[in-house]
Order: structure tokens, then C-alpha cells, then sequence
């Protein structure tokens, strides 16, 4: 059973790759649908053996690398946090996969997409359920590789292959951090299996490693190496600009690596390392720092977004933040009830948005829709529910787990916590503002596109309603059945998967703190609602005083320009490379020195040296006996006068080259 949870997903992707132009786009539909939705039913089962019963699953399958000490198995685990993460992942899957059918119905490549769409899926499953290092790293890579290919679906459009290509050349850098983690752990532990490298963290605290020609603390500096990777996959500051350029591929793309696949791989790992982390706090205080500074700018920057999906993609990236920073305030349990809930609502949300982009005819640019409520009213509705769970409106699904996030943070009693909890706090004001401009220029204005785009919007078909629908119903109930499961006082749902320092557990504080502290974000959220709503609801003057004046479009190009991160990477990083690649790489080493070497230097030498070489054939034979007597005497006043000066491996040179000439 749990074998075919994960390979279930790769027969799928292997039949309708091959076999798509025999199947259809309908059958490879059903084909991939039916693998990834029986993969779920039996994730549904796993969680009730391994999370509910309590009995972890250990599979060995076979070895897989060996050298010397170095021993890496194909093996898998399945234990509290893999399986939560395997039904997050394989419900949402299932139902992209089913939403996929209908949205890319007309396109011709659908066979392709579906194929990709179950390959990422399985590379996912690999990466939650991999037993070591290595083999977590086979389905981290497998994931960027197929988030290139599903960015890049539509590669005859320009700005899909840049974005393609930007998602990936940015995963490197986080991947690279990532392999050097892997790298000082094998040389720390001289192994890569989670069971001993946890096992023996505590052991190592005092261990120092030599990174760069400087020693550092062992532990710290593994911890912050594979933080790198998380901030390229998850997103983090820094790394982030590739998340907003995703949304060139199709939406459903959109919808899988924003929920449940690519973008959750980072803060799974951090979880999955949390009893090698709770031993490294220099990397949680860097962790909790950069998680806080992700959600705030993430934030700030949805706020004067103007495509429909740029702004969903913004509300991950500062999501994510929060999930980075109770993983860096050792609130693991935390930060995977966010993470759970998240998928939910945000894959409603993406969805959602697909949705109204294809009744409008393809058009993404909110501030030519508005009045939508009327012809949409069903993904309204939807709209409206995965909104508010962003949010965090009482008794909807993120509110039972962002509240607590910033809860916690402010119970923690560290610079690096309170730090977080602000900025935090401050971003669930901006959440609630784009949330609900988002509803207003799209649904709620008077209606801004052209009379053919409205005349032509309606709803989709029942797959696409039927998928909003069932993703309603977690995004509603999900926080509130599951929460003192996973998060409540005393739960022991989590078993050894997550470990805590008893020093570095706040949750409890979190329960006994004042009630204004509490509410704070709440009405941080509902001011921010509510002043969106006034503000754009009929247009307000007030606010285009403000975008016109001096101030305010400067602030407003500052958001606008994501905070210039572009411009700073493409003007003092990406053409200070390029400049360096043509002038040195390839107008000095490809065209000057190996050319010179090469096809137009040694060879024209020795061309020219042939040809001049022919004055000597005269043909006569006392022109040769003159030469090769010259050549002697000459030969013999060097050996006399000048080879005691020489060493005995040049004379042997020289008389070899003699001989030949």
C-alpha cells in the first residue's frame, strides 16, 4: 500500500507521456486522474494507520550508493508529518488534476500537461517520503525540474521560457546551498540517513567545521546551509523574485506549486530537520529573521498588484513567511497546521482565479474586470470563502493557524520573535487590504473590460465548479476539526517526527496571554478589510489624490517595482555577469585563445611553415649532404661548449626532436 502511494502518480505520468497521442487528452485525463485520486484514498489511509493508530511505516527497498563509509539506501519513511503531508498533497493533486481536464480541454498538448502535472506529483511524494539526505534531494531536484517544464508548458511564448528559466537558475542557488548542507552533514556524521543524523546531533554541539578557511560551529552552519535551500524553494527573501514569474505557465500549474508541491518543500524541510535545528540557534534567530522581513515585504508588494494571479502569488510568498518563522521560533507542529491549511484556501483561491481568467478571455489585469459578481456568482462565492480564510476571519480555516503563529511569536520572548511578530502583524493588515481589493476590482466595481469580454463571461463546467466546491469545505472546517490534533496541548499526534527543546516551547505561554494581544492581528485584519473595501469599492477620490501626488507614486512605484529587487539583480548581478561571460569567457578564451591554438593559430603556423619548408627540396643531392653537414659541425660545437650547462632530460629531449627533424 504505502509503495504504491508514491509510484502510483509515476505509472500515471508514464502512460499518458508515452501513450497520450493514443489515449487523447480525455484519456489521459482519466488515467492520471485515477492514479493520483487512488494514491489519496490510500494517504487517507496511511494517516489513519501511521497518524491516528501511531504506527509508523519503515520500507527498505534496496541499496542504492556505496563507497567505502559512504551507504545510501532507497528507503522509505512514513511517519506522523509524511503522511500529513502526503493527503495534503495527493488531495490537492487529485483535484487539479480533475480542474485541469476541463481548463486546458481545447489545448492540444493536454496529454503532455497531464503527464507533468503527475510527474511533479510523484517527484513531491518522493521528497516527504525519502529516509535520508540523498534521496530527499532525488525529489527536491525532481520537483524544480518539473516546475521548469510546467512554467515553460506554453514555450512558444517568450516571457514562459524567461520565467522558466528564472525559476530554475534561482532554485540552483538555493539548491547548491542546500547540497553543501548535505555535504558538512555527511562529513560531521559520515552519514546521511535521518535516524543517525539526529540521533547524534546532540553529541556534535561542539564540533567546528572549516567553511571558506574560516572554522565555524558545525551545527550552525549545516543549519543555515539548508535554510539556504528552503529560502530557494519556499521562496524567502532573497530568492523570492522567481514565485511572481511562475504564473506564466497555466493556472492549475499555479494552483500545485503554490499549494501543495515546489513551494512547501522548504518549510517541510525545516520541520523534517527540527531535531538537528532545535541544537543550531544561531541559524532559528537567522530563520525567524528572514521569515518575518519575507512576510512583511511579500505583503506590502501584493499590495499594488494589478494581475489577478500576481497577487495570490504574493499572499504565498508572505504565507510562507509565516510557516519560515515558527519553524524559526521552534514551533514546528505550527508551522505544518499552516502549511495544511493554507493548501486549502490558497488552492481555492488560485483556482478560483482560473476560473474568472477564463471566462473573461484570458485577461489577468483586475483593473479591467469588475462587475463579475453578477455573472459569476459562484466563484464569487468561492472567491469570497478562500479570501476571507487568508484572512484569517474567525472561525475560518487560517485563522486557527496564522493567529497562533503570531501568538507564539510574541510569547517567545527573543528580539528575533517579537521582530517577526510586528512585522507579522503589520502583514496581516496588508493581507486583509489586498484580499479585499482583489473582491472589489474584480466583483465589485462597476464593470471596467470591454462589452465582448463581459457579454462572453460565464461560469465553467461542473469539473471546475465541482473542484471550487470541495475545496470550499476544508478552507471553511479543516482549521477548526484538526487543530487541537495537530497543535492542541498535550496532542501526541506527532510522536518523533518533530522534536522541541523544552527551553524552546512557547505554545503553552501562547494560551495564557493577554486577550489584547491576541486580537491585535484580528483587528489589524479588519481595519485592513475595511478600509480596502471603502477605498475601491466605488473608486475613491481619495485614493487617486493620493496615487498622483509627489509621495504617494513614489511609494506606489516602489511597491509596484516589487521593492527593485528585479532592477538590483538584473543591473549589478545579472549584467555584470553577462558582461563578464562575452568579453573574457568568450572574446578572450573562446575566440582568443583557443582559436589562437586551435583552427586558426598552431594549424596556419604549421601550414605556413610546410609551404616554406619546400625551398629546401631542390631535388639535388650535395644541396642535402651540405645541410646535413652544417648541420653536424653546428650540432657538435653545441654538445662541446654548451651542454654541460643543460640537464639530461633536455638533452635527451633535443636529440629526440633531432632524430624526428
Amino acid at each position: 500500500m504505502y509503495l504504491n502511494i508514491v509510484f502510483l502518480p509515476l505509472i500515471g505520468s508514464i502512460v499518458a507521456g508515452f501513450f497520450g497521442r493514443f489515449l487523447g487528452g480525455r484519456g489521459s485525463g482519466l488515467i492520471t486522474i485515477s492514479c493520483v485520486g487512488l494514491s489519496f484514498l490510500l494517504s487517507g489511509l496511511a494517516f489513519y494507520e501511521v497518524g491516528l493508530a501511531g504506527s509508523s511505516t519503515y520500507l527498505y527497498l534496496m541499496p542504492w550508493l556505496e563507497s567505502d563509509s559512504f551507504h545510501v539506501d532507497w528507503a522509505f519513511c512514513f511517519d506522523s508529518l509524511t503522511v500529513v503531508m502526503l493527503v495534503v498533497v495527493t488531495f490537492i493533486s487529485t483535484l487539479v488534476h480533475l480542474y485541469s481536464t476541463e481548463y486546458m480541454g481545447e489545448d492540444p498538448h493536454l496529454p503532455r500537461f497531464m503527464s507533468y502535472l503527475s510527474l511533479f506529483t510523484f517527484f513531491m511524494l518522493i521528497l516527504v517520503t525519502a529516509d535520508n539526505f540523498v534521496q530527499m534531494f532525488v525529489g527536491w531536484e525532481g520537483v524544480g525540474l518539473c516546475s521548469y517544464l510546467l512554467i515553460n508548458f506554453w514555450f512558444t511564448r517568450i516571457q514562459a521560457n524567461k520565467a522558466a528559466i528564472k525559476a530554475m537558475l534561482v532554485n540552483r542557488v538555493g539548491d547548491f546551498g542546500l547540497a553543501l548542507g548535505i555535504f558538512g552533514i555527511y562529513i560531521c556524521f559520515r552519514a546521511v540517513d535521518y535516524a543517525t543524523v539526529f540521533a547524534l546531533a546532540p553529541q556534535l554541539c561542539s564540533v567546528k567545521l572549516s567553511f571558506l578557511n574560516i572554522n565555524f560551529d558545525a551545527l550552525n552552519l549545516i543549519g543555515i546551509l539548508l535554510f539556504v535551500g528552503a529560502v530557494g524553494k519556499s521562496a524567502q527573501l532573497g530568492l523570492h523574485i522567481w514565485l511572481p514569474d511562475a504564473m506564466e505557465g497555466p493556472t492549475p500549474v499555479s494552483a500545485l506549486i503554490h499549494a501543495a508541491t515546489m513551494v512547501t518543500a522548504g518549510v517541510f524541510l525545516l520541520a523534517r530537520c527540527s531535531p538537528l535545528l532545535e541544537y543550531c540557534p544561531n541559524a532559528l534567530f537567522i530563520i525567524s529573521v528572514v521569515g518575518g522581513m519575507t512576510a512583511f515585504l511579500a505583503a506590502t508588494t501584493a499590495l499594488v498588484q494589478n494581475d489577478l494571479k500576481r497577487v495570490i502569488a504574493y499572499s504565498t510568498c508572505s504565507q510562507l513567511g509565516y510557516m519560515v518563522f515558527a519553524c524559526g521560533l521552534s514551533n514546528y507542529s505550527v508551522a505544518v497546521f499552516h502549511l495544511a491549511n493554507h493548501a486549502f484556501f490558497k488552492a481555492l483561491l488560485f483556482l478560483g482565479a482560473g476560473s474568472v481568467i477564463h471566462a473573461v478571455g484570458d485577461e489577468q489585469d483586475m483593473r479591467k474586470m469588475g462587475g463579475l459578481r453578477r455573472l459569476l456568482p459562484f466563484t464569487y462565492a468561492m472567491m469570497v470563502i478562500g479570501s476571507l480564510a487568508l484572512m484569517g476571519m474567525p472561525f475560518l480555516t487560517g485563522f486557527y493557524s496564522k493567529d497562533v503563529i503570531l501568538e507564539i511569536s510574541y510569547a517567545t520572548y527573543s528580539n528575533a520573535s517579537h521582530f517577526a511578530y510586528w512585522l507579522g502583524s503589520f502583514a496581516a493588515l496588508c493581507t486583509a487590504f489586498y484580499s479585499i481589493r482583489l473582491l472589489a476590482l474584480c466583483f465589485l466595481s462597476e464593470p471596467n473590460g470591454s462589452r465582448r469580454m463581459l457579454l462572453s463571461a460565464a461560469e465553467g463546467s461542473w469539473p471546475m465548479g465541482l473542484v471550487l466546491g470541495i475545496l470550499a469545505i476544508p478552507s471553511i472546517f479543516i482549521g477548526y476539526f484538526s487543530r487541537d490534533l495537530f497543535i492542541g496541548l498535550g496532542t501526541d499526534f506527532w510522536g518523533n517526527s518533530l522534536f522541541y527543546l523544552p527551553s524552546n516551547l512557547s505554545i503553552i505561554d501562547a494560551e495564557f496571554m493577554s486577550t489584547g494581544v491576541k486580537i491585535l492581528p484580528l483587528c489589524l485584519s479588519m481595519l485592513g478589510g475595511f478600509a480596502s473595501f471603502i477605498l475601491y469599492k466605488n473608486y475613491s477620490s481619495t485614493l487617486f489624490l493620493f496615487k498622483t501626488s509627489f509621495i504617494g507614486r513614489k511609494f506606489y512605484t516602489f511597491l509596484n517595482r516589487k521593492w527593485l529587487f528585479d532592477k538590483v539583480y538584473n543591473d549589478f548581478i545579472s549584467q555584470n555577469i553577462l558582461d563578464f561571460g562575452y568579453h573574457f569567457t568568450y572574446k578572450t578564451i573562446d575566440r582568443g585563445l583557443i582559436e589562437s591554438l586551435g583552427p586558426f593559430g598552431i594549424s596556419n603556423v604549421l601550414l605556413d611553415q610546410v609551404n616554406k619548408s619546400r625551398m629546401w627540396h631542390s631535388g639535388y643531392l650535395y644541396h642535402y649532404l651540405v645541410i646535413l653537414g652544417w648541420s653536424n659541425v653546428i650540432f657538435g660545437i653545441w654538445f662541446v661548449f654548451g651542454i654541460q650547462f643543460l640537464q639530461v632530460q633536455v638533452l635527451l629531449l633535443f636529440i629526440i626532436l633531432w632524430s624526428i627533424l
